[in-house]
C-alpha cells in the first residue's frame, strides 16, 4: 500500500476528529489551520455552517506587531485576538478542533492564548 503524504495524513486525521466533534450554537467549534508561514483560527457553528469569529496572522491588527508569523508567539497572539473577539460576541465555551495536527507547539500556543482571553474548552 502506498504511503500517505504529510498533507494526506493530516486530512485523514482531521476527518477522523470531525466525526466526533460537532459545533453547536451553545458550544461552537474552534477550528485551527496551520500552514508553514501562518496560523488561522475560526469559531464555527456547524448546525448553520456559519463562521462566527475568525482571526489569523494576516489580520491587520496583528500584521504590524508580529516580527514573524510562523512561530509560537504569533500563534499565541492569534489565540488572544480570537478569544477577545469571541468574548465580545458572547461566546465563552467552545469545542477545540486541532485540525489533524498534534496538540503541540503552535497549536497548543494558540489554545493557551484563547484561554487567556477567556474562552473555556
Amino acid at each position: 500500500m502506498a504511503r500517505l503524504t504529510r498533507v494526506e495524513g493530516r486530512k485523514r486525521r482531521h476527518m477522523r476528529l470531525r466525526r466526533k466533534i460537532q459545533g453547536t450554537p451553545e458550544r461552537p467549534r474552534l477550528s485551527v489551520y496551520r500552514s508553514l508561514k501562518h496560523m488561522y483560527a475560526q469559531i464555527i457553528d456547524d448546525t448553520r455552517g456559519h463562521t462566527l469569529v475568525a482571526a489569523s496572522t494576516l489580520d491587520p491588527e496583528l500584521r504590524g506587531r508580529l516580527e514573524k508569523t510562523g512561530n509560537v508567539d504569533a500563534a499565541r497572539e492569534v489565540g488572544r485576538l480570537l478569544g477577545q473577539r469571541a468574548v465580545s460576541q458572547g461566546i465563552t465555551k467552545v469545542v477545540f478542533d486541532r485540525g489533524g495536527n498534534r496538540y503541540h507547539g503552535r497549536v497548543s500556543a494558540l489554545a493557551e492564548g484563547a484561554r487567556e482571553a477567556g474562552l473555556e474548552f
